[in-house]
């Protein structure tokens, strides 16, 4: 299968176009054939295909049509980092490869060949139809491309004498693109050429008085010697003045690779560009990037290239004083006694450099004070700075443009590792190399020092460094001449005691990422938020969402280890938050369930179900940790207590995989604490997560353990409960209806109307499922009339369910499909998607049985996208089995 970017999206197969739908699902396909081979996260498409204006159920929709292309037959796969579509038969990829291949071959002749075919690729407008601000964006890119093909291109032809040829074209482009000198040159050497010298003078006439008016500024270096070229003479010592020209750039970076986006930001810089880095500290590849950047354009600063480490984060020095860093930049400008005094040094500076193209890079800057002096005032200089704080005075007073650097993608790092150890033995183990690659996190710096082991050990798998990265993290991470702690302590020096403390603190929560609330539980201080402004000033948090906050791994693995040594009450106030929050959480989400003692804990505020929903989601796997700490702290009252209190957000999102992991630990806790309840409740949930992802035996052991270990009539009941549940997910119906009735009797004898209902229901469903639909139907009504009576909308959904299955198989379909509608309204006002799911797929049956075929695959089409993210294996299986 074939796909075009360079015109209209489409993908071919034996010439034909595939219908790929409308404008988004396009959309949908374009953004992922632009990371082809890296996973995109279901966020980020979202994004990039609605921009700041998502439908409601942004993600539900984004699958359907994720579904819809993979019917086409398009190989969209779902790993954990978000969708992959891994394919190199896209004409944008054929494009670069063919620009590329051109622009290293030496024949001529057969240059123009390869840019010839590169160009004829193009269609029309790239991602044409496609409206997001991002493709806006990436169409721009995509076009800035091509021109760069297309001026290759005619620098070929000229070479090959086809400049004739050429003239038509190239006065059309010099009108579109007035101020290009490199098309203007190209105009003029094509007119010389062809006998008109006279028009090709006047053309340079006409754009140095455009650029003079429009910019004030002179035509460059190159042009103008073009222009002497044309005249019949040469720059000399009579026609420019003579300078001392410093090339003071160190030696760039040999293996550096990737950073296209940032390399592309800095391709026409503002006066002044600051490099900073978010994600980490330090290591992350700012001074690279500058020194990568500033060879790669060079040519572009005929006056000269100054270049200065300020060691503004040197471990063992002082930074560099102004005074000192202006005295270098002098001498090399040909001062022989600089004056002492930093004004002066500063005005003599700007002074020689006002009407040069220079290029200044200031790299590890400290603050904007160590900066300030060595700002060129000349329009035609450029600077970079490189610095780990964010220089926001540089930016504001003087209008300094930031381009940030994140951690290296999957991609960019693999490419990074083959540079430096070469293909065949990055891709001899791919298992370990995505291991390996995980481990270091993106971060330059850690695979830099990686790779240096690896080359310096070449008989040593690289199972064995990844073996000892995932044990040793940081200490695997030590060399000789680079050393992570020795670069992320540089960064602590510049905090605040306050902030230094509350850097370890949050290493010491391994959580992934934290909110405002949590973090300032976890300080207990009012100024928690200036204190986390000064972290990310010094890139060792990032604000990656509104009020929420994370650190790169390798980071936190530091931040743990410089954690305060007195911290217990800190690390008790967090976990707290955590569990109270999500007990309160809980209590509004099922307020129907058996209360337990609330724990003591600052909690957010969580005025209904929507915001407790939310409040889970948001904060789901900071919950995860404070439940690994709590445990790890010997607190095993509220490792407990976070399992009891996420059982319910589980089974509304389908969380069964991670309902193990949380009763597990829970279980554990019960024990250690010999609370006979807290087992019966651990033995009972560990047995239905176990069976709700297929491990029936396990399950079964645990349930038979709750109904042994249980001595009230309550948690009899409930077990019962358990055990007809687990027992019809196994196909054993007929038991499943032995147990509900069983519950059924005892929840009668205590008197608890919700319950009852429940047991009403769920009696009536088996007998459906064994065909007494008589008998289920009466069961289930009198459960929905109790329901509605106790405003227990959650049984009144799973009762509706209910009628919709007993009216279906008894022949009522009208019947049945009014009670599924009304079970997936209530399922959606719960925010149940667990559920909603379950539906969708009995409501497709009913739809399909009335001949509805078109409705019926629409629901089953979005039960499937439902059944798919929450992991549900075998109902996905039946699903596409129904869809064909």
């Amino acid at each position: 299968m074939d796909f075009g970017l360079l015109g209209g999206v489409r993908a071919r197969v034996g010439g034909a176009d595939l219908d790929i739908g409308h404008t988004r699902r396009r959309s949908v396909l374009a953004a992922l054939l632009l990371e082809s081979g890296r996973p995109v996260p279901a966020e980020r498409l979202v994004d990039r295909v609605w921009g700041d204006q998502p439908p409601l159920r942004a993600k539900e929709t984004l699958y359907g049509y994720v579904s819809k292309l993979r019917s086409a037959g398009i190989d969209i796969q779902r790993r954990p980092g978000g969708y992959l579509l891994d394919t190199d038969r896209v004409d944008l990829v054929e494009f670069r490869a063919l620009a590329k291949r051109a622009r290293a071959e030496a024949d001529s002749d057969r240059a123009a060949e390869l840019y010839d075919q590169a160009l004829a690729l193009w269609r029309g407008e790239a991602l044409d139809g496609l409206d997001s601000p991002w493709f806006a964006q990436v169409r721009e890119s995509l076009q800035a491309e091509r021109a760069a093909v297309e001026l290759d291109r005619n620098d070929v032809a000229i070479r090959l004498g086809h400049h004739a040829d050429l003239l038509p074209a190239l006065r059309d482009a010099t009108q579109a693109h007035p101020l290009d000198e490199r098309l203007a040159g190209q105009l003029m050497l094509a007119l010389h050429r062809s006998g008109r010298s006279s028009e090709a003078l006047r053309h340079y006439d006409a754009l140095r008085r455009t650029l003079a008016d429009e910019l004030g500024t002179d035509p460059g270096a190159p042009l103008q010697e073009l222009y002497l070229r044309l005249l019949g003479r040469q720059a000399t010592p009579e026609t420019e003045t003579t300078r001392a020209v410093p090339r003071q750039l160190p030696a760039p970076q040999r293996w550096f690779t990737g950073r296209e986006k940032e390399i592309a930001d800095l391709a026409e810089p503002s006066a002044t560009v600051v490099i900073t880095a978010i994600g980490g500290a330090g290591g992350i590849g700012k001074t690279a990037l500058a020194l990568h950047w500033a060879h790669q354009h060079a040519d572009d600063f005929p006056d000269g290239q100054l270049y200065v480490n300020l060691r503004g984060f040197d471990p063992v020095g002082d930074p560099v004083t102004p005074q000192n860093a202006l005295r270098g930049f002098l001498e090399a400008l040909g001062v022989a006694d600089p004056p002492a005094d930093l004004d002066a040094q500063s005005a003599l500076y700007r002074s020689l450099v006002a009407d040069k193209r220079m290029l200044v890079v200031l790299d590890n800057a400290r603050d904007t004070a160590q900066v300030t002096p060595l700002l060129p005032g000349g329009a035609h200089c450029t600077v970079l700075v490189t610095s780990r704080l964010q220089l926001l005075g540089l930016l504001t007073a003087h209008g300094a443009r930031s381009v940030v650097l994140d951690v290296l993608d999957e991609h960019e790092s693999r490419a990074f590792l083959v540079s430096r150890l070469g293909a065949q033995r990055v891709e001899a183990e791919p298992d370990v190399t995505r291991e390996l690659l995980e481990l270091c996190g993106g971060l330059p710096l850690a695979l830099s020092i990686i790779a240096a082991r690896a080359v310096t050990q070449p008989d040593l798998p690289l199972s064995a460094l990844t073996e000892e990265l995932r044990e040793h993290r940081l200490d695997a991470l030590d060399d000789l001449s680079a050393d992570l702690r020795t670069v992320f302590a540089c960064s602590l020096r510049v905090l605040s005691d306050q902030a230094a403390r509350l850097f370890g603190l949050i290493g010491l929560t391994c959580a992934p990422d934290l909110g405002l609330r949590a973090i300032t539980a976890l300080t207990g201080r009012s100024d928690t938020r200036r204190l986390l402004r000064e972290l990310e000033a010094a890139h060792l948090v990032q604000q990656h969402r509104v009020s929420r906050y994370r650190m790169h791994d390798l980071v936190r693995l530091y931040a743990a280890e410089v954690a305060p040594a007195h911290a217990d009450a800190n690390i008790e106030a967090f976990i707290g938050y955590f569990a109270a929050t999500a007990h309160d959480g809980d209590r509004l989400i099922e307020p129907h369930r058996p209360p337990v003692p609330r724990p003591d804990g600052d909690a957010a505020p969580l005025p209904d179900v929507t915001a407790a929903m939310d409040w889970f989601d948001a904060e789901y796997e900071s919950l995860l940790a404070a439940q690994r700490l709590a445990a790890g702290h010997g607190r095993h009252d509220l490792a407990w207590h976070l399992a009891w209190a996420l059982t319910n957000y589980h089974l509304r999102r389908g969380h069964a995989a991670e309902d193990i992991a949380v009763w597990r630990t829970a279980l554990e806790a019960a024990y250690a604490l010999g609370d006979r309840f807290k087992q019966v409740s651990a033995h009972k949930f560990l047995g239905m997560a176990l069976t709700d992802v297929g491990r029936y035996d396990e399950g079964d052991h645990h349930l038979r353990q709750a109904l042994e270990l249980v001595d009230d009539d309550y948690g009899k009941a409930a077990a019962h409960r358990a055990m007809a549940w687990a027992m019809e997910r196994r196909g054993d119906v007929e038991g499943a209806l032995e147990h509900a009735l069983a519950q059924l009797e005892r929840f009668r004898a205590l008197g608890i109307p919700v319950r009852v209902a429940e047991a009403l229901n769920d009696v009536g469903y088996r007998m459906a499922r064994l065909g007494d639909h008589a008998g289920a139907e009466a069961h289930c009504r009198e459960a929905l009339a109790l329901n509605v009576e106790l405003g227990h909308v959650e049984g009144e959904a799973a009762t509706s369910d209910s009628l919709g299955y007993i009216a279906h198989h008894h022949g009522r379909d009208a019947d049945a499909v009014e009670h599924y509608r009304h079970a997936l309204t209530l399922y959606r006002q719960l925010d149940n998607s667990y559920e909603e799911a379950t539906v969708l797929r009995h409501f497709g049956d009913v739809l399909a049985a009335v001949g509805r075929h078109a409705e019926a695959r629409d629901a089953w089409q979005r039960a499937l996208t439902l059944f798919r993210a929450q992991g549900r294996v075998e109902d996905t299986e039946e699903v596409l089995a129904l869809l064909g």
